[in-house]
């Protein structure tokens, strides 16, 4: 049914987060929300919908929970803690700004307490806060399926075991959790960001991000690593309304018309990456922030490509970060600024796991390979992306730069 998957898409996240907070508890909450979507299912029938569909699935979810409080005092099991005295579904579900962001910034904490495997942090919080199946999570991570669900079944009866309390911790514990934050934001973020069209079942992530980025600057003021992603996101967003030509394809940044961004969303970015830049020596979220903003200091096409200042912030960023994917990015500089055939060697010398099935890398290699003149590898290199998988926009550039191959 259409209205309910778009108020499941829209609002489902934040439901469950919600009613974490409400029960302190995760398996109750992500089960109520399930019996909630169960129930629409079948309520919903054409022109039934409610008018507010987000309000209707927590207030029945949130009766759900409770009946299965219910029933396990009836057999005997042993209750949680009553919680404390929360807002009505009401309050909750139509004063978004006041609950339900902050919710989520807290569950969000929850999920990376240290008593959590590092491995499943992040994954743990994909799955409660943003929603995203345990089998896009597992792909993401390159385990299987099945693996990743006993993590998340560990997580959680970790977190239940441990007794971590649902809310953000203060100033002292933010050290060892403020990096699987924002390392979770950052892939939340990611799955927003590459679906260029914003059409995608991840699309709402781009909002949340935005909200939730600006929540955590508020919270640690003065942390670098906060202030950057907070400039990263807003600096990326500003460029959605030219990621697409008239056809859907996507558009490479550097042919991306800077007019068509949003200067507002820049405007937001620039204090934020002052301030990051100003508190301490660059980091790497600093340094990719400020990458960002190299680009987005662009006013016209008429201007040239800031490629040497973003080449040699990538060389800075090495010394702080050396993995494949700074490296396959620093290649594509490279490219621009010193020639195909070093970029090209750069490239065909990474060596990392998951290579195979990262699509950046073959439509990178793709791309120099086919500047090269190396056709008939290029075409291999294009038909190993596009077997991938990539979103439609993506796709349709890549199949438009293989046909262009003859």
């Amino acid at each position: 049914m259409k209205g309910l998957e778009e108020a499941v898409r829209a609002a489902g996240a934040r439901i469950v987060a919600a009613l974490a907070m409400r029960f302190r508890d995760l398996d109750l909450a992500e089960e109520a929300f399930a019996d909630a979507y169960a129930r629409a299912a079948e309520a919903w029938t054409d022109g039934a919908a409610p008018a507010d569909p987000a309000a209707w699935l927590y207030r029945v979810a949130e009766r759900r929970a409770v009946d299965r409080l219910r029933r396990a005092r009836v057999r005997g099991r042993l209750a949680p803690e009553p919680p404390e005295p929360a807002p009505t579904a009401e309050d909750a579900m139509t004063d978004e700004t006041r609950l339900i962001p902050d919710d989520r910034l807290r569950l969000i904490f929850v999920c990376c307490h240290p008593a959590v495997a590092p491995e499943t942090r992040a994954a743990l919080t994909l799955r409660l806060v943003c929603g995203l199946a345990t089998d896009v999570i597992a792909r993401a991570f390159l385990v299987p399926e099945a693996t990743l669900a006993q993590r998340l079944v560990r997580a959680k009866r970790k977190i239940r075991e441990a007794g971590v309390p649902f809310e953000v911790p203060g100033p002292e514990a933010w050290p060892d959790r403020l990096d699987a934050v924002l390392s979770t934001l950052e892939i939340a973020y990611a799955k927003a960001h590459e679906d260029a069209a914003g059409s995608g079942p991840h699309a709402g992530y781009a909002r949340e991000m935005l909200d939730l980025s600006r929540l955590l600057a508020e919270l640690l003021p003065r942390e670098p690593e906060a202030l950057a992603f907070a400039a990263l996101v807003r600096f990326a967003e500003s460029r959605r309304p030219a990621r697409l030509d008239p056809g859907g394809a996507m558009v490479p940044l550097a042919e991306q018309d800077p007019g068509l961004w949003h200067r507002a969303l820049i405007e937001e970015a620039d204090p934020y990456m002052r301030r990051a830049l100003a508190l301490a020596s660059p980091s790497p979220r600093v340094i990719q922030a400020a990458i960002h903003g190299v680009w987005c200091a662009r006013a016209s096409l008429a201007d040239p490509a800031p490629w040497p200042a973003v080449l040699a912030l990538y060389d800075v960023l090495l010394r702080h970060r050396d993995d494949a994917v700074v490296r396959l990015n620093r290649a594509v500089a490279l490219a621009e600024v010193a020639g195909v055939a070093p970029a090209l060697a750069e490239i065909e010398r990474l060596d990392a796991p998951g290579l195979d099935a990262f699509l950046p890398y073959h439509a990178a290699r793709a791309d120099l390979l086919r500047r090269a003149g190396r056709t008939t590898e290029a075409a291999e290199a294009y038909d190993q992306a596009l077997a991938l998988g990539p979103n439609a926009a993506e796709r349709a550039w890549l199949g438009r730069r293989r046909a262009g191959l003859g």
